[in-house]
C-alpha cells in the first residue's frame, strides 16, 4: 500500500537535503534550453549555407577550394572553444552559473547577428572573408561557456533521480536549433533558389538571430542560480573565506583523469555528431552530387526526430543506467558506420535515409546520456571549469573538426568509407572510455547535497542516513 503522504501541519526533518521547487525546475529548463538553441540555430544556418557561402566570400576560387574554406571556418570557431570553455568555465565557479550562461548567449546571438550584416567580396575584397572568420571565432569563444555552463546548471538543479531526462533537454534544444535554422535556409533555397540567395538573402538566417537572441536572453534573466552553487557560496560565507576561489591549475591537477574520460567521450559522440548534422548535408550535394535541398530533405526530418527522443533517451538512461546506453551506442557505431554510409551512397532515396538513420540512432543514444554523465565526474566546486576546458579541448579536436577531416579523408582516398571507418575508430574509443567510468544514474552529484522531488522524499532519505551513522 502506499504510505499517506505527512499533513500539512507535520514539519518534516529534511535535513541538508534540497527540494527541488518545481517553479523553478520549469524555469531552468527553458532558460538553457532556450540558449542551446541559439547556440546550434548558428550551426545549422552556416552548416547549411555552406556551399552558398563559399561564391560569396570566395568567389575567384573553384567549388571544392570555396566548400574546404568554409568547413576550415567551420572549424576555426571550435579552435577558441578551449580558452572560452577556460574563461566561463572559471568564472562560472567564482560568481554564479546564472551570469556566466547571461554572458554567452549574449555574444553567441551578437555574433551571429552581425554574420548577417557582412559586406561580401565584392564589397570589400578579401577583408570580407578575414571579418567572417573574426566573428566565427568570437562565437567558438563564447559558446566555450555556453553549453558545458548550461550542462552544469540543469544537472545542478535537477532531481537526481531524473536528472538524465532534464538534461537531455538541452542537446534535445541544440538539434532543434540545428534543425529551425537549416529548415529556414532550405526553404529559402526552394522559394527563392540558388542565385537569390548568393545575392544577398543568405543573410536573412543570420539576421533573425538578433529577435530569437532576445527572446532567449529575456528567459534566461529570469532564472533562479543553481541550489548547488548557492549553497556552495553560502557555505564558503559563512566560513568567512571570502569570494569561491578558483585555481585552475590545482583543478586539472585533481580532476586529470575525468577530464581526460570527457575528452574520449566527445571524441567518440560528436565526431558522429558533427559528421551527422554539419558534414551530411555536403556531402550529400559534392561528393554525391544530389541537389542541395534534396540533400537537406533527406536529413532534417531525422534530425527532427532526434531532437524529439532525445529526453527519452535521458529517462531510459535514468532506468537502465549512462553505462549501458552508451555501450549501446558505441557498439552501433563500430558495426553499423560502414553499411550505413554504404546505404547512403546508393542511388534509392529509401537506402539514404536508412543510412542515415543509422548514424543518426546512436547519436541520440550518446547525446541523450553525456549531458547528464559529463557533470556527474566532477565536483561541485569544479565542476564549471573542469568540465568546460576539457569538453571543449575535445570538440576543437574532434568535434568542430569533423566535417573537414572526414572530407578530406573522402576527397584524398577517393573512398566514402574512409568517413565510417574514421567514426569507427572513434566510437572504439569512446568504448574504453566508458569501461572506466562509474555509474551516476539516480545518484547524489560530487560535492553536493541530494536534490530531490518532495520533502516526504528528503525526511526519508535524511531519517535513513541518521540511521545508518547512528
Amino acid at each position: 500500500m502506499t504510505e499517506p503522504a505527512a499533513p500539512e501541519s507535520t514539519a518534516l526533518d529534511t535535513g541538508t537535503i534540497n527540494v527541488v521547487r518545481k517553479r523553478e525546475l520549469r524555469r531552468a529548463v527553458r532558460g538553457t534550453f532556450v540558449g542551446n538553441i541559439m547556440e546550434w540555430y548558428d550551426v545549422g544556418v552556416f552548416g547549411y549555407l555552406i556551399v552558398t557561402l563559399g561564391p560569396v566570400f570566395l568567389p575567384e576560387a573553384d567549388q571544392a577550394t570555396q566548400v574546404i574554406f568554409m568547413l576550415g571556418t567551420f572549424a576555426s570557431t571550435y579552435l577558441f572553444r578551449p580558452l572560452g570553455g577556460l574563461l566561463f568555465g572559471w568564472l562560472g565557479d567564482k560568481i554564479g552559473r546564472k551570469r556566466v550562461l547571461f554572458m554567452t548567449l549574449t555574444l553567441v546571438a551578437v555574433a551571429t547577428f552581425l554574420i548577417g550584416l557582412l559586406p561580401g567580396y565584392s564589397m570589400i575584397g578579401a577583408s570580407a572573408a578575414v571579418l567572417l572568420v573574426a566573428l566565427k571565432v568570437l562565437q567558438g569563444f563564447s559558446a566555450g561557456g555556453e553549453f558545458t555552463g548550461a550542462l552544469t546548471f540543469i544537472s545542478e538543479s535537477a532531481p537526481d533521480r531524473r536528472r538524465g531526462f532534464y538534461a537531455a533537454f538541452l542537446d534535445g534544444g541544440s538539434y532543434l536549433g540545428f534543425v529551425l535554422g537549416a529548415a529556414i535556409v532550405t526553404v529559402m533555397q526552394v522559394l527563392y533558389g540558388q542565385e537569390a540567395m548568393e545575392a544577398g538573402l543568405w543573410r536573412v538566417p543570420f539576421l533573425i538571430a538578433g529577435p530569437l537572441g532576445l527572446i532567449a536572453v529575456y528567459l534566461r534573466m529570469r532564472v533562479e542560480e543553481s541550489p548547488h552553487f548557492a549553497a556552495l557560496a553560502a557555505e564558503r560565507s559563512a566560513d568567512a573565506t571570502g569570494p569561491l576561489k578558483v585555481n585552475p591549475l590545482r583543478v586539472f591537477a585533481s580532476n586529470w583523469r575525468p577530464m581526460l574520460l570527457v575528452v574520449l567521450l566527445v571524441a567518440a559522440a560528436n565526431s558522429a555528431g558533427y559528421a551527422f548534422t554539419s558534414y551530411m548535408p555536403t556531402y550529400l550535394s559534392t561528393v554525391l552530387e544530389h541537389d542541395a535541398v534534396q540533400g537537406n530533405l533527406f536529413s532534417l526530418p531525422l534530425m527532427l526526430l532526434m531532437a524529439c527522443l532525445m529526453p527519452f533517451v535521458g529517462m531510459l538512461s535514468d532506468r537502465l543506467g549512462r553505462k549501458p546506453v552508451l555501450f549501446a551506442a558505441a557498439i552501433w557505431v563500430i558495426v553499423l558506420a560502414f553499411p550505413a554510409f554504404m546505404l547512403i551512397g546508393a542511388d534509392s532515396p529509401v537506402a539514404i535515409v536508412g543510412g542515415l538513420a543509422l548514424i543518426g540512432i546512436p547519436v541520440a543514444l550518446y547525446m541523450g546520456t553525456l549531458a547528464s554523465t559529463y557533470p556527474a565526474m566532477f565536483p561541485t566546486a569544479s565542476r564549471n571549469t573542469s568540465l568546460g576546458v576539457s569538453y571543449n579541448i575535445s570538440i576543437a579536436l574532434f568535434g568542430g573538426t569533423a566535417p573537414l577531416v572526414i572530407d578530406s579523408l573522402v576527397r584524398t582516398t577517393g573512398n566514402p568509407a574512409a568517413a565510417a571507418f574514421y567514426l569507427m575508430g572513434m566510437s572504439v574509443v569512446g568504448l574504453i572510455a566508458v569501461c572506466c567510468i562509474r555509474e551516476t544514474a539516480g545518484q547524489a552529484l560530487a560535492g553536493s547535497e541530494p536534490n530531490v522531488e518532495t520533502e516526504l522524499e528528503a525526511h526519508e532519505l535524511h531519517l535513513a542516513r541518521s540511521a545508518a551513522n547512528a
